[in-house]
């Protein structure tokens, strides 16, 4: 009685020391103390693509993304399990040289999906998925963050991809023993028999079988799913740019994830702007009094503010004007490309003859119709 009642004490004093020590890891992932791998690494793969940043742009969302790869960066590691469930993440730290900062949150991610080193390389990967996606031209002018929703196949989180109601469920196949294949014997012909390997039907070439199925995949290991991912689309990204997401392709236990790819243009629209590159392209009407005496307009620019096109004079149909650093922004640089405007002049459907005659009167020109019919010789 006495000793069961110690080794009570002594479990909550070693609690209160983790809780006063630092973090919890094990509350942040969601498990028990005495969580094994399995459990400790299907808490974070959920969590981990929950709180990832191609799916949670939010501060909060980032800070979580730092802590559950910190906590199943150490209670994957049995010496560092081990030390912080005796001396908490303060004695952590001092393990660790003092610093505690963990390593690459992203590589802890990798590697926990299988993309990192060691044996996860021997894995088969799956292949990946190539979309498309429009956005606005002034998304790419001023860089913007946008989410999208994928169809995929994956992993059933309620039978963690065995296909089985539970683990007593799964046992060896009978056909096989275990061994995943089978040896099948066919008759060439009077006494002579030919003997062939093949995978075994019965359980797929896994050596197990299930008694009773999952519920919620019902054997099939995976599932149907929408998962949805935030693009960032950054200042002048150039046209047909890849963005890529790790991991977010279709799923299988059978293989890794591969990749979801999202190649990135901008919309083309009827009377904008028009983007080469750095530089952008636009098309201005003016009237033919504008034409031949100059003129003064504004252009709305994609992130908002005022172009000013000013011509003095004559300005020719067809003319190109350069407006220097009114173009998209340049990619990773300071800095823009520029604006090259074509005037475009536009007739009058027609002119009273008040308007004819005081044009012949400012170009001294008739037609010769008229010079006929006034009884003049034409020159």
């Amino acid at each position: 009685m006495l000793g069961t009642l110690l080794a009570r004490i002594v479990v909550l004093l070693a609690c209160l020391s983790v809780a006063l020590a630092g973090t919890d890891f094990y509350r942040v992932l969601g498990v028990s103390r005495s969580a094994t791998e399995k459990e400790l690494k299907k808490s974070y793969r959920k969590l981990s693509k929950q709180y990832h940043p191609d799916k949670n742009d939010s501060e909060e969302g980032r800070a979580k993304f730092l802590e559950v790869s910190r906590a199943y960066e150490v209670l994957s590691d049995a010496e560092k399990r081990k030390t912080y469930d005796r001396f908490g993440e303060e004695g952590l730290k001092q393990q660790e040289g003092g610093g505690g900062a963990g390593g690459d949150p992203f590589n802890i991610f990798r590697n926990a999906f299988g993309f990192g080193g060691g044996g996860a390389q021997q894995q088969r990967r799956g292949q990946n998925m190539l979309a498309e996606i429009e956005v606005d031209l002034k998304a790419m002018y001023e860089g913007d963050s946008m989410k999208f929703t994928i169809n995929r196949r994956a992993i059933c989180e309620q039978c963690d991809g065995s296909g089985a109601r539970s683990e007593k469920d799964i046992v060896t196949c009978p056909v096989c023993d275990g061994r995943g294949v089978r040896l099948v014997r066919h008759q060439l012909g009077p006494g002579i028999f030919q003997q062939a390997q093949m995978h075994c039907d019965r359980c797929g070439g896994r050596g197990k079988s299930i008694k009773h199925v999952c519920s919620a995949c019902r054997g099939h290991r995976i599932v149907e799913q929408q998962s949805e991912l935030n693009l960032h689309v950054d200042r002048g990204m150039p046209e047909g740019a890849e963005i890529v997401f790790e991991g977010e392709a279709d799923e299988s236990p059978d293989w890794v994830a591969g990749d979801v790819i999202m190649r990135v243009r901008s919309k083309k629209e009827r009377g904008g702007f028009v983007r080469k590159e750095s530089n952008l392209y636009w098309k201005e009407p003016i009237s033919v009094s504008e034409a031949l005496l100059g003129f003064k307009h504004r252009v709305r620019g994609l992130d908002g503010h005022d172009i000013v096109l000013s011509r003095t004079g004559v300005t020719q149909p067809g003319f190109v004007d350069v407006i220097h650093g009114e173009g998209m922004p340049i990619y990773h640089l300071s800095g823009h490309g520029d604006l090259y405007v074509e005037y475009q002049v536009v007739l009058p459907p027609a002119l009273t003859t008040k308007q004819q005659d005081a044009l012949e009167q400012a170009f001294g020109y008739r037609h010769p119709d008229k010079i006929a019919k006034d009884g003049h010789t034409e020159l």
